[in-house]
């Protein structure tokens, strides 16, 4: 008995002081690889041709040193392992090499802008926080669209990448595989009005300005709720006389319109803290109850945030181009919300999102709207019959005017370029323009008469827009970047203005093409 107690004994001593081993090397190892992130150089070594490390001349010693530390910790780490075998430490000091390799002395390389610039068509790179990466590949993956991404190619897409994601370290992941490098560092300056700009948003965070009001939002959808009720009681109560139709299709009107509004929010990630619940209401609102497609919306407007009024980037921006037989565009301000708006959501948004449905395989999209059409005719096709297809495409008209006047009376009368690379403020400055705050403004554009704020911060919840504009019109007027807000009335008498602006200047080209 006497004999096995001490064999018990002697055995727990060895493992005990393995144990403390094992802790000894492990603190001794971390102590030495901090000392070696500290002190080496990527510049140390370089892999040459056939996969061996070249030694740099000039950095002798200091190569010695980094090779001596490596070693050292090799040696530890075999130490510390609990297998007793040669194999084992092999296996280990292997491993501690790897890493020290790939930590240390793994060469990095830098390109110049020009460079950069040089892969902006089929070949696509970008530049974040002064890091080069090849989006070639990436683009047909990229959760926003291929498009969104493939517009920043030979640029620097810093603060739009900051502008569209929340969780930055998420993303992180996804920037490893596809990193070339860094940009030179004396080709790393940044601008005063970028700089400006980043120190603005973090006072934003600092605010707590990008934190939702759950409670503004289930009213805002708890109101659409209560008129979409109100709509259907008042004609399944009233019958389908001109009173009662007439008051069902502004409540509808209404709803539409206002959801539009809504799904914005979830749409743009702003309203929850785990993108997937917005994605899941996202696809609740524009799908189940408008009736489109949540993934043509993303393809569309996060286009339109990135290049806002860029041609060929904005998918809302079209140039006419003069032909022997066209449209009298110089006669637009006078038919254009006569034909646009009726056609526009009636029609062209219907075959659009269908298409891009169809084309891209997208049978959730397809469900949805699916179930958005049978929603429709369940509860009206008993009331209305066929004449449930003449009140729908009403209400799209009505809805279409609406969003319409709200969407262009903050970008047509601003400024329409060809893609200059400018800083994300200046970008979205000359395309963007506010309308007053007031109670009816707020409800009737969705918060979008703060249509700079939102473009700047597309991730801000919208009841908190009002307060990052006073920091935003003082950034303006330190850079000497106009900051326009009109009037509600004023915002849509300048579409009507710019219309007939930019058709005159249509029709003074035209027959100058022409005249010969």
């Amino acid at each position: 008995m006497d004999g096995r107690i001490g064999e018990v004994r002697n055995t727990c001593g060895g493992i005990l002081q393995r144990r403390a081993r094992l802790v000894r090397y492990s603190r001794r190892f971390n102590v030495v690889r901090k000392w070696a992130t500290a002190i080496g150089s990527i510049d140390q070594l370089t892999p040459s041709a056939n996969g061996a490390l070249e030694h740099d001349e000039s950095k002798t010693n200091q190569c010695a040193k980094s090779r001596l530390i490596q070693y050292t910790c090799s040696i530890w780490w075999a130490r510390a392992g609990h297998c007793g075998t040669d194999a084992g430490r092999v296996v280990l000091t292997l491993k501690a090499n790897a890493w020290f390799y790939n930590q240390q002395f793994v060469h990095v390389k830098v390109y110049s802008w020009n460079e950069v610039r040089e892969h902006s068509g089929n070949d696509k790179w970008l530049v974040i926080d002064g890091q080069v990466y090849n989006i070639t590949d990436w683009v047909r993956k990229h959760p926003g669209g291929s498009r969104v991404i493939s517009h920043y190619a030979g640029q620097d897409a810093t603060d739009a990448f900051r502008a569209f994601h929340n969780d930055l370290k998420a993303v992180q992941k996804y920037l490893k595989p596809i990193h070339l490098g860094s940009v030179k560092p004396e080709e790393q300056q940044v601008q005063a009005i970028d700089r400006d700009f980043r120190e603005l948003r973090k006072t934003a965070e600092k605010m707590d300005l990008f934190r939702p009001s759950y409670a503004f939002f289930f009213i805002h959808l708890a109101h659409i709720i209560a008129f979409e009720v109100l709509g259907y009681l008042v004609m399944k109560q009233f019958g389908t006389g001109w009173i009662p139709y007439l008051i069902t299709l502004l409540c509808c009107t209404i709803v539409q319109a206002q959801t539009g509004w809504l799904q914005h929010d979830f749409g743009h990630l702003s309203v929850f803290k785990k993108s997937k619940w917005d994605h899941f209401f996202h696809y609740l609102t524009v799908g189940f109850l408008k009736g489109a497609s949540p993934h043509w919306w993303n393809h569309m407007h996060y286009q339109h945030h990135a290049k806002p009024n860029v041609i060929d980037k904005d998918p809302d921006v079209r140039i006419a181009k003069s032909k022997k037989k066209s449209m009298p565009y110089n006669w637009q301000h006078h038919y254009f919300f006569i034909v646009g708006p009726p056609l526009l959501f009636p029609v062209y948004f219907q075959y659009m999102l269908l298409r891009h449905i169809f084309t891209r395989k997208l049978w959730l999209d397809l469900v949805v709207v699916a179930m958005f059409f049978a929603r429709l005719f369940i509860l009206y096709f008993p009331m209305l019959g066929w004449g449930v297809i003449p009140f729908y495409f009403t209400v799209r008209c009505l809805e279409s005017h609406w969003f319409t006047w709200v969407a262009q009376s903050n970008h047509v009368p601003m400024d329409v370029k060809a893609d200059e690379a400018e800083p994300w403020l200046k970008l979205q400055m000359h395309a963007t323009c506010n309308v007053e705050r007031s109670l009816f403004n707020d409800w009737f554009t969705g918060h979008l008469n703060f249509q700079i704020e939102h473009h700047l911060f597309p991730t801000m919840p919208r009841h908190n827009l009002y307060k990052i504009a006073p920091l935003v019109k003082s950034l303006c007027e330190k850079h000497g970047v106009s900051y326009q807000v009109k009037s509600l009335y004023g915002a849509f008498a300048d579409i009507v203005k710019t219309l007939r602006h930019s058709g005159e200047l249509w029709y003074s080209t035209y027959k100058a093409f022409h005249s010969s």
